[in-house]
């Protein structure tokens, strides 16, 4: 095996230092870096954590985020500041939108889309609201593990995230802490992964509010480019 393919699942290997950043605790810091973080300090990120109206779900997202946010960046972890200076995407050059307000924003739009087919259709929809709302919280969730930092302090694709994308990180993290298979068909299906499979509602909606962000992204991304 070659020494660029001797890379351990930050989720299964008990020797890690993925495992042992879940393990330390840092306390009173501003920063937030691997700290045992509950719902109130990962709804400074996520503001409409809060909107899940079931208790247990809601501290399982948060729980989920705790993780993500300790292990990611090469088993380092982020820092809140960090992780707020996080561009959107790699995909789509210079934006003035980051990574966090990102996932807001799909939030804040599922939410919105959902209120309007409620309200449109003649027939009853099933939207499960809770469920929309973690999973659209959760879609992006095995990012910060995805994402690594290169020598000058870039932020980059990892070895490991080139090798396991944030679809299937996000659902063994989901796993992991219980979340129920709804939501994390949304995690599963979200992107292209998805595109063969039948998307339940929570997943269409969240799909098309991603890619809202992502497509809009690319065309300002080739925009400023033409202009510099």
């Amino acid at each position: 095996m070659t020494d660029h393919l001797r890379v351990h699942s930050p989720l299964l290997d008990s020797t890690s230092p993925y495992l042992e950043s879940t393990m330390t605790t840092t306390t009173n810091s501003p920063s937030h870096s691997r700290t045992n973080l509950g719902v109130s300090e990962i709804a400074e990120l996520f503001p409409s954590l809060m909107k899940i109206k079931e208790e247990t779900l809601r501290a399982k997202v948060a729980a989920v985020w705790n993780e993500a946010i300790a292990t990611g960046c090469g088993g380092k972890g982020w820092t809140f500041e960090e992780l707020r200076a996080v561009k959107f995407t790699l995909l789509a050059g210079d934006i003035e939108m980051t990574f966090i307000e990102h996932l807001n924003s799909c939030v804040l739009q599922c939410i919105a889309i959902a209120g309007v087919l409620e309200s449109s259709f003649r027939c009853d929809i099933p939207i499960q609201h809770d469920y929309l709302i973690a999973g659209a919280l959760l879609a992006d969730c095995g990012k910060p593990l995805e994402f690594d930092k290169d020598a000058s302090g870039k932020v980059v694709q990892g070895i490991f995230g080139q090798q396991v994308r944030h679809p299937f990180t996000g659902v063994a993290l989901a796993y992991k802490h219980g979340i129920p298979g709804e939501v994390m068909h949304i995690i599963a299906t979200h992107s292209h992964e998805g595109d063969k499979m039948e998307r339940s509602i929570e997943s269409i909606i969240f799909h098309h509010a991603d890619f809202v962000d992502f497509d809009i992204a690319k065309f300002l991304g080739k925009r400023a480019a033409k202009k510099s």
